[in-house]
C-alpha cells in the first residue's frame, strides 16, 4: 500500500511540474471595463511622440530565456524526484527494521 501511495504522489508531483505552463506576460483586462474620457477648458498640444511606448522585446532573447526556464524546471523536477526517493526509500527501510524488532 504505502508502495503504490509512492508511486502516486511521485506521478502528481511530476505531472505538476512537466505542464506547468509559464506564467503570461500580458496584463489581465476585465471585459466589463468602463473608459471614463475628463475634457480639461485649456489642453495642451501633445508633442508627437518619436519613439513607440513600451519596451522592444527581441525575439532571440525571448526564445533564450523560455529555453533556460525550461531548464530549470526540468533540473527542479529531477532533484524533486530525486528527493521524494530518497524519502521513499528511508521509510521502507525504517518500516523494516521496526518489523523485524
Amino acid at each position: 500500500m504505502a508502495k503504490l501511495r509512492g508511486l502516486v504522489l511521485a506521478g502528481v508531483l511530476g505531472a505538476v511540474l512537466f505542464t506547468a505552463s509559464p506564467a503570461s506576460a500580458e496584463p489581465v483586462r476585465p471585459d466589463n471595463a468602463v473608459a471614463v474620457a475628463v475634457v480639461h477648458a485649456a489642453v495642451a498640444p501633445v508633442p508627437a511622440q518619436t519613439q513607440p511606448p513600451g519596451p522592444v522585446l527581441d525575439p532571440a532573447q525571448t526564445d533564450k530565456a523560455n529555453t533556460e526556464k525550461t531548464k530549470n524546471k526540468l533540473i527542479a523536477g529531477v532533484v524533486a524526484v530525486a528527493l521524494l526517493g530518497i524519502v521513499i526509500w528511508g521509510r521502507r527501510i525504517r518500516s523494516k527494521k521496526a518489523k523485524s524488532s
